[in-house]
Order: structure tokens, then C-alpha cells, then sequence
């Protein structure tokens, strides 16, 4: 190398650095760029959590698209999310990359409060593996799961209200109706080999418990407003209990599952499976059409749900 090409190197190199300096940035932000989130950390957008939960969910239909994960994909949501609970937040970011995901930090306008939203990047690709929204004001210790959005209609908003009701939850919500792709291979409550059941898997391997939301038509179990189990496993016994009680003091008809036969008690739920493996509780809730449908209903309804969850340390 001759004279002047080292000498044009040494001013190029010292632009570089007056510009990083001047941008408060580092060259180590400069490396991993082409994994950062789509909103750099520390930015924070404010938004309407129900609103930005149901535009997302408004396109889910039976006949929407929807891609099986990969094992390797599945895992690499379910490590970023475990990074972010450990609190590892560029690690996270780097792991979410490398499968097409996104981090961004969002404050609900509603409630004040931050949440990390992790989703796929630039808007989705249309593959449907969902989206996990942690709360980050307060150290997680519960969640409420959504496995069936738009299908078991206005399980999202319920999802949403019990997110908000009390803090340290996590929401973890499925990305595609239910019958989309082909078969079952998008009713993630029943399979194992989802995006949204590993995610749920992290949660549970944290000993984190959960409520799960799904939804009937009144027909289904007439005379009932909603069917409360502790699915496969007998842990979270107490919760559903208390559970029960609050909604019956506010008018609600309750089916209790551990006290007599009821429809769609879970018994085959994939996540509530898990739970009862290690041990974890977990409360299977079935909200009819009519709750659902009525705002207020709703409403009372995921505020017993998150007092419920208040109570988990």
C-alpha cells in the first residue's frame, strides 16, 4: 500500500467516526444493523392496544394463508421472547431477526403502560405464527392466550382487557383463523408443532401461569354464560375456584368442570397439556356468544379474569 492510499483510508475511517459520534450511535449498533427492530430501541410509539391487536386480526379468515413453522423457526420466536423475560433485550432482537421478526416497544394510550410487541417484521408475511405482546412496566409473572382470534369471535379484545386489567402479564396471540391453511394445521390449541404453543411452552418452562380464551356458541352449552376448567391438569384448582365465585357474584351462570360434566372442559387443549406436566396452573375458559358480544359483559368478565391474575406471584 502506497502513501496516499493510506492516507485516504486513515480520513475515510475518521469520517466514519465523527459521523457515528455526531449520531450517537456505536460501531457495534453499526455491526448488528441489518438485525435491529423496525423501531429502534428506546423509541416508543404510542398506540391502542385493542385497536392495533384487532387491525391485526382483521384480516383472519378460514381461508387465509398460513405457513407451518419450522422447528428451528418455532424455537428461535420462543428463544427471543425467553430473552426478552430475561431481560436481554439486543440478544433478543438478534435471535427474532433471524426468522423475519420485529421488536417494538409500545405505550397504550389507554392504560399508560409499555409493552414489547414482538411480531413479524414490516407488517407480516402472511405465514400466521402470531404475535406475543409482554408487559414491560412490570416484571412478568402470568399470561392470557388467545388460540383462536376472530374465530371464537372477540377473544382478542378479551385477551387485550385482561392484558390491561392488572400488570405483569404476557399475551400470546395466535396469528391466523383457526381453519386457515390446510386441515388443522392453524388450530393451534390442538397442535404441538406451532409457534404459539412453543412461545407457551417458554412461558410454562418459567413457571408462569395461564388463562386461556376461547369462546362458544350459545347453543353449545345452553344455560351457561361460561365453562371454567383447569384443563388436563388439577393445578390452578383454587384460581378457578375463586374465579367462579367472582363471576357467579356478578350474575354470570358458571359450568365448573372439576364439579360436574361440562362441554369443552380442554381436556385435550395442547397447552393446558404441558402446563399439567410441569406442574403449572392453568385456567381453560369458555366465554358464550352472548358475553362476548356485549361490551360490558366482556368487559366484566376479563376484570375478573385479571383479578384472578393479580393473585399469581
Amino acid at each position: 500500500m502506497n502513501a496516499f492510499s493510506a492516507k485516504k483510508i486513515t480520513i475515510l475511517t475518521t469520517v466514519l467516526v465523527m459521523a457515528v459520534l455526531a449520531g450517537g450511535v456505536t460501531i457495534a449498533t453499526l455491526a448488528r444493523q441489518p438485525h435491529a427492530p423496525a423501531v429502534p430501541e428506546g423509541r416508543e410509539t404510542r398506540v391502542d392496544l385493542e385497536r392495533r391487536v384487532t387491525s391485526f386480526t382483521a384480516a383472519f379468515g378460514p381461508h387465509g394463508g398460513y405457513r407451518p413453522p419450522a422447528r428451528d423457526e418455532r424455537r428461535a420466536v420462543a428463544d427471543g421472547v425467553g430473552l426478552l423475560l430475561d431481560g436481554r433485550r439486543e440478544e433478543a432482537v438478534r435471535r427474532l431477526s433471524s426468522v423475519g421478526y420485529g421488536l417494538l416497544t409500545l405505550t397504550d394510550r389507554v392504560t399508560g403502560r409499555r409493552f414489547a410487541e414482538v411480531a413479524e417484521a414490516g407488517g407480516g408475511t402472511g405465514r400466521g405464527w402470531g404475535r406475543v405482546y409482554l408487559d414491560l412496566d412490570s416484571p412478568p409473572r402470568w399470561s392470557v392466550q388467545v388460540p383462536h382470534p376472530v374465530a371464537d369471535r372477540d377473544t382478542e379484545r378479551f385477551g387485550v382487557a385482561v392484558l390491561r386489567g392488572t400488570p405483569g402479564g404476557v399475551l400470546v396471540l395466535a396469528g391466523a383463523h383457526r381453519r386457515a391453511g390446510r386441515g388443522n394445521e392453524a388450530d393451534v390449541a390442538h397442535r404441538s408443532d406451532t409457534v404459539f404453543h412453543v412461545v407457551c411452552g417458554e412461558l410454562v418452562e418459567r413457571g408462569m401461569p395461564a388463562v386461556q380464551a376461547h369462546g362458544f356458541a350459545d347453543d353449545s352449552a345452553p344455560g351457561y354464560d361460561a365453562i371454567v376448567s383447569t384443563g388436563r391438569g388439577e393445578d390452578g384448582r383454587d384460581e378457578a375456584r375463586e374465579l367462579t365465585r367472582v363471576l357467579r357474584d356478578g350474575g354470570f351462570e358458571v359450568c365448573r368442570a372439576w364439579a360436574r360434566r361440562c362441554p369443552l372442559e380442554g381436556r385435550t387443549n395442547r397447552q393446558g397439556r404441558r402446563a399439567a406436566v410441569e406442574e403449572v396452573p392453568f385456567l381453560h375458559l369458555e366465554l358464550s356468544r352472548s358475553v362476548r358480544d356485549d361490551e360490558e359483559l366482556r368487559t366484566r368478565t376479563a376484570e375478573a379474569v385479571a383479578a384472578t391474575a393479580a393473585g399469581w406471584r
